[in-house]
């Protein structure tokens, strides 16, 4: 059976992963983004299986208790996480699944999906981090400075992780980025998967 690989993605607020992930699912119909569910309600333009899959709160805490979760939390009073069954259904199909999440939720899919691989994109340098939030033109000084902080602790756990980007220009980390997952495509074990009868009769 043919089997996808599952990818963890993880970057502070400003490093560019929105961009680069919404660049691979135009350019590569090989990979996927699996879409988190939430108990909060709709936001206006948003779609139920697009944007979130939007649940109730009982439904969300059942799912916990039936273990279906690969990670989750709780957000300002909301409840976010990954299903461990859409995750499994995506992965074989033979795609590529993307968990875009912290490292704390890292932490969480690593420990029940040893085999996913983590790549954490980084800015190139803070000084460019500050400038790209501030560009965004939708924040207070405050709020830069406080999201400035956040990343500054989020980086600090790159080392965690499999591969690092960095995103200095958005061509070139894209390339990179999807170079990682062409290559992971032709490891031994998924090509002895997807080409099992030619390879046997390779070596008879």
């Amino acid at each position: 059976m043919h089997q996808g690989q599952l990818y963890i993605l993880s970057a502070p607020s400003g490093a560019g992963k929105t961009s680069l992930v919404k660049r691979l699912i135009e350019t590569d119909p090989q990979i996927r983004v699996a879409v988190s569910t939430t108990t909060r309600p709709p936001r206006p333009g948003e779609i139920d299986g697009q944007h979130y899959h939007f649940t109730d709160v009982d439904t969300f805490k059942e799912k916990i208790n039936q273990g279906d979760f690969l990670e989750w939390a709780e957000v300002f009073g909301n409840l976010y996480g990954t299903r461990k069954s859409q995750v499994m259904q995506l992965l074989a199909e033979d795609v590529d699944v993307i968990l875009e999440i912290d490292w704390q939720g890292a932490e969480q899919i690593r420990e029940k999906m040893p085999d996913a691989l983590s790549i954490f994109i980084l800015p190139p340098s803070l000084e460019e981090l500050e400038r790209r939030l501030t560009g965004r033109g939708t924040d207070a000084a405050e709020v830069i400075a406080r999201r400035l902080a956040e990343a500054k602790a989020e980086m600090r756990h790159y080392p965690e992780f499999d591969y690092v980007v960095i995103n200095d220009d958005f061509d070139t980390a894209f390339t990179e980025l999807h170079t990682i997952f062409k290559a992971n495509r032709l490891r031994t074990r998924r090509q002895q998967m997807r080409h099992r009868a030619l390879l046997d009769a390779l070596i008879q």
